[in-house]
């Protein structure tokens, strides 16, 4: 496989994501990034996935069951915009976002930029010290630039003292390729 969104994010959680970590998939669909998170936490870890839509954690629990990690992984009906409901302030080490419709399913049912921001603003907060997002920009067809263009604003606006961010693109790509987006969470300063 060449280095495509999906590589290039795979990668930068395998390189952050340790056993006995606490990782948020925020939105599930297929369950790709949720067994990959599992299989980087082991069964001292936990992996909570997230999705609005019924089939999607219906996949991931079953992707999850065939990769041997079912018993560290919840699976949660809701949607991202509550994402805080999942877990205690500054205790995630890894939260990953594919913003979009899910691969295969209705494009009319997307990712949108109003919950989006909130869920993104709200998983700065779930972070601990160290800690990475990992968000995947799927966009145009259906749902359009609107979400990407409030994104990559909002990424902005992050206090540098608190936060890297590093965005790639694929100049060289046509058809509106992803955007890979990392998140790293300041460590905390020991005196």
């Amino acid at each position: 496989m060449g280095w495509n969104s999906l590589r290039l994010t795979h990668d930068f959680m395998t390189r952050q994501v340790r056993p006995g970590d606490l990782c948020i998939d925020a939105t599930a669909g297929k369950g790709r990034d949720t067994v990959l998170l599992a299989k980087l936490t082991g069964p001292a870890g936990r992996v909570i996935a997230l999705d609005i839509q019924p089939q999607a954690l219906e996949a991931t629990r079953r992707l999850a069951e065939e990769a041997g990690v079912a018993s560290w992984v919840e699976t949660r009906l809701l949607d991202h915009a509550r994402i805080e409901e999942t877990a205690s302030p500054g205790t995630a080490a890894c939260i990953a976002f594919n913003l979009g419709w899910l691969p295969g399913g209705d494009h009319t049912l997307h990712t949108k930029e109003e919950s989006t921001l909130r869920a993104l603003n709200q998983s700065l907060k779930l972070l601990r010290p160290g800690g990475v997002l990992s968000l995947c920009i799927y966009y145009g067809k259906e749902n359009g630039y609107r979400e990407r263009d409030a994104v990559l604003c909002w990424l902005e606006g992050l206090d540098d003292k608190q936060y890297n961010v590093l965005v790639l693109t694929f100049p060289n790509r046509k058809n509106d390729p992803p955007i890979p987006v990392f998140i790293l969470k300041e460590p905390e300063n020991t005196p």
